[in-house]
């Protein structure tokens, strides 16, 4: 694609960034067919290839409006147009770009600024979210059911064993909301590498991965976040740490671009690669591991659900359905498995009526398969599934204990 960016942008690194990405898009279209919002809304504009003629005219200088903010506000950021492209663009990389620009060129109305700093700041402290959960959950009877259901029944945890200190040293990251709305999955990951003889173990000072500041435009806010948690690590690192491990797939995916978002920090690029390097998804620790000590328990029929930062963002494909095969477990196959189920972090919250449509679309491809429950590795994922059937929904390592 020809491209003559502003003067305002062309010189600076985001401009050029963008414009490399603007000249490898041939506009063939490809990713149409597989864009979830315009597979559901059917408008060029909220499509991939409309999305970057959009930022195409916003970068050479040309009028920006609120319909613009709302057509790349209306993307996932699922990234699976990068799957389809025969181009390889960088698609995820040019809307955080565009993303950015935006919020200075057609600024939001104080309401919805108001609403979506109040929304990180909810989501990205953990104990005002527990806060709101529990408050959340001691008014569940009175809650419109719509509500009632995005709100998980909080599990009954298995009793703490006291676990090994192995010479195989693994770090995790704890994650925003994960801790309190399923906790069963971290515990559930530690046993299950305790049983493997390894050790998992957290930084307290790390914190959110800097996902749901990016994907909103606070980018300052996302590398704060990122230069945090690689001090958290680092110690570890130089200490011979062998991974470090993601339980939720949204993390791993931004963990791993660390060296691409810090690449121009002289003071963390070097770090910031190297944390990328040692990224793990939790499947990929496990697929390399003897699993001979664990067995398959009821039920048997999994429709397993990839989220779409494992299977375009991390490019992480098969791993999961791999080692529940291994174990037992029937995988049921369902149509469109490449399409995203609409949760997509924050998305959810801010695009409710797009997000159910996804939802009752995977959950129909699913459900018409009659799965005795539905996996995912995500958390986001599986609490937005869950919010639209009656069949259980888990983590897939929770099928592991």
């Amino acid at each position: 694609m020809q491209t003559k960016l502003s003067p305002i942008f062309a010189t600076t690194p985001e401009g050029r960034e963008a414009d490399r990405i603007l000249r490898a898009c041939v506009h063939c279209g490809f990713c149409n067919a597989t864009c979830p919002t315009y597979q559901v809304l059917g408008d060029e504009l909220d499509g991939p290839r409309g999305r970057i003629y959009l930022m195409k005219q916003m970068l050479e200088g040309h009028a920006v409006t609120a319909d613009t903010r709302e057509r790349l506000d209306r993307c996932l950021t699922c990234r699976n147009c990068e799957t389809t492209c025969p181009s390889g663009v960088h698609y995820g990389r040019l809307i955080d770009i565009g993303r950015e620009l935006i919020e200075r060129l057609a600024p939001r109305r104080l309401p919805e600024r108001t609403l979506r700093t109040v929304l990180r700041r909810s989501l990205l402290s953990p104990g005002l979210f527990r806060s709101l959960l529990h408050l959340g959950r001691a008014l569940r009877p009175a809650l419109p059911d719509a509500a009632r259901r995005k709100l998980p029944i909080a599990k009954p945890m298995p009793p703490r064993t006291a676990a090994t200190a192995h010479r195989r040293r693994m770090l995790f990251l704890e994650g925003c909301v994960q801790p309190n709305l399923a906790p069963e999955i971290n515990a559930s990951a530690k046993r299950a590498l305790d049983r493997l003889g390894i050790s998992l173990i957290a930084a307290p000072e790390a914190g959110c991965c800097g996902a749901l500041s990016q994907h909103m435009a606070a980018v300052d806010e996302a590398r704060a976040a990122m230069r945090r948690n690689i001090d958290a690590w680092w110690p570890h690192v130089e200490a011979g740490l062998e991974a470090i491990v993601m339980t939720a797939s949204g993390c791993g995916a931004t963990v791993r671009d660390y060296g691409y978002h810090l690449q121009g920090d002289p003071a963390y690029a070097e770090k910031a690669a190297r944390i990328a390097a040692l990224t793990l998804d939790l499947s990929e620790v496990l697929a390399r591991e003897d699993l001979s000590g664990f067995t398959a328990g009821r039920p048997r029929r999994v429709a397993f659900h990839p989220p779409c930062s494992l299977q375009h963002g991390q490019k992480v494909r098969g791993m999961v359905e791999g080692i529940l095969s291994r174990l037992g477990y029937e995988l049921v196959a369902f149509d469109e498995v490449n399409l995203c189920c609409g949760s997509a972090g924050s998305y959810s919250l801010l695009q409710p009526d797009l997000a159910t449509q996804l939802r009752d679309r995977k959950l129909g491809h699913i459900e018409s398969r009659q799965p005795e429950l539905i996996a995912s590795a995500n958390i986001g994922c599986q609490l937005h599934l869950a919010s639209g059937t009656d069949l259980p929904v888990v983590h897939w390592i929770e099928l592991l204990n």
